[in-house]
């Protein structure tokens, strides 16, 4: 019988099982790297867009989630290829595209620049950073050779600094100290041949994830999780928020029949959520439960809620990657997506 081990000399092709051990060492980059100097300052801003794709976009998603307690501004995350036309010089834009080559962040760049927002351009190269040259604009130039989706502590952290940088929050640096060393803990934790990283992922072979959050709250940490499980494990999956999901969705359980859709639900949850949201996790659970679909709730024990956050995101990634290695897929593969970029460049 295969060992875990076997299953990743086999099917991880780009080793990023190391990367994921090493996941810390992303966040002592970006706080490390010396950002641009900067032709504006806080009071100069009114709203911020950050635009992107992707792991792009999930990292401004969580940023808010993070910061949903601290920050007075209002954040808009954008994933187009034009802003929205309250875009003005009033507003930051920050276009993060990891490879600098996102057609639809590029394009959204185009847009900043006509409408005379203040621009922060993040990157590894690329066309963007060609842009950013060009237009003399602020570049923070991120560590390269990982996977968008694999360097999500370069990419939100960095955001995260960027703010500091610009007054918008406090200095976060004994928050970003302690996730360096939950992170260090959890790898040490997820690497061993037994794990609950692995034990999740295995429960969940052969079914459908779905996922619940919460609005504005922990919502990043679902949509990280189904996007890890769409790209990683090569799986379907769905999300959806409370209180939201209670005027709609919950609908769609009256009629669930589980040999139609063979599915699992995974609970998203905190101590620090509205009494309210909590009766409703409890009562939807009793519903679904009741169809014989089994909940799996996540739930960190973490001091604080911005420890706890990341602790789950860090979590959701193992989870994927060890439901890709034993479904025997190959986490590095995204085949569809370069097939698509390429059908797309044909014509743009």
């Amino acid at each position: 019988m295969l060992s875990i081990k076997d299953f990743i000399s086999k099917y991880d092709t780009q080793n990023q099982f190391e990367v994921l051990r090493n996941y810390y060492k992303q966040i002592e980059y970006a706080v490390s790297n010396q950002l641009p100097e900067l032709n504006f300052i806080s009071d100069d801003i009114e709203k911020i867009i950050i635009t992107g794709l992707g792991g792009s976009a999930i990292s401004a998603d969580l940023l808010k989630n993070f910061l949903k307690d601290e920050l007075k501004l209002p954040i808009y995350v954008n994933r187009n290829y034009h802003l929205p036309p309250f875009a003005d010089e009033n507003t930051l834009v920050i276009c993060s595209s990891y490879s600098g080559n996102t057609e639809e962040t590029l394009s959204a760049f185009n847009d900043a620049l006509k409408n005379d927002c203040k621009i922060v351009c993040i990157s590894t190269g690329g066309k963007l950073k060609k842009l950013a040259e060009e237009n003399n604009l602020p570049f923070i130039q991120l560590q390269d050779g990982f996977q968008p989706r694999f360097a999500l502590g370069l990419s939100f952290f960095s955001l995260l600094k960027l703010f500091e940088k610009i007054g918008l929050i406090q200095n976060q640096d004994e928050e970003v100290n302690s996730i360096i060393n939950l992170w260090k803990e959890r790898a040490k934790e997820f690497s061993t041949e037994k794990n609950y990283a692995l034990e999740l992922a295995t429960s969940l072979i052969g079914f459908i994830p779905i996922i619940y959050s919460v609005s504005d709250f922990n919502n990043a940490v679902g949509m990280r999780l189904k996007a890890q499980f769409n790209e990683n494990s090569k799986l379907h999956s769905f999300h959806n928020e409370l209180p939201e999901m209670n005027h709609n969705e919950i609908i769609g359980w009256e009629s669930h029949k589980q040999k139609n859709l063979n599915a699992k639900v995974i609970f998203l949850t905190d101590e620090e959520i509205h009494p309210q949201i909590k009766k409703r996790f409890q009562i939807i659970s009793e519903m679904i439960s009741s169809y014989d679909v089994e909940i799996i709730t996540l739930k960190s024990s973490e001091k604080n809620f911005k420890m706890r956050l990341m602790d789950l995101v860090y979590l959701s990634d193992w989870v994927s990657y060890y439901l890709a290695i034993i479904r025997k897929y190959d986490p590095s593969e995204i085949d569809f997506i370069h097939l698509l970029k390429n059908k797309l460049s044909e014509t743009w």
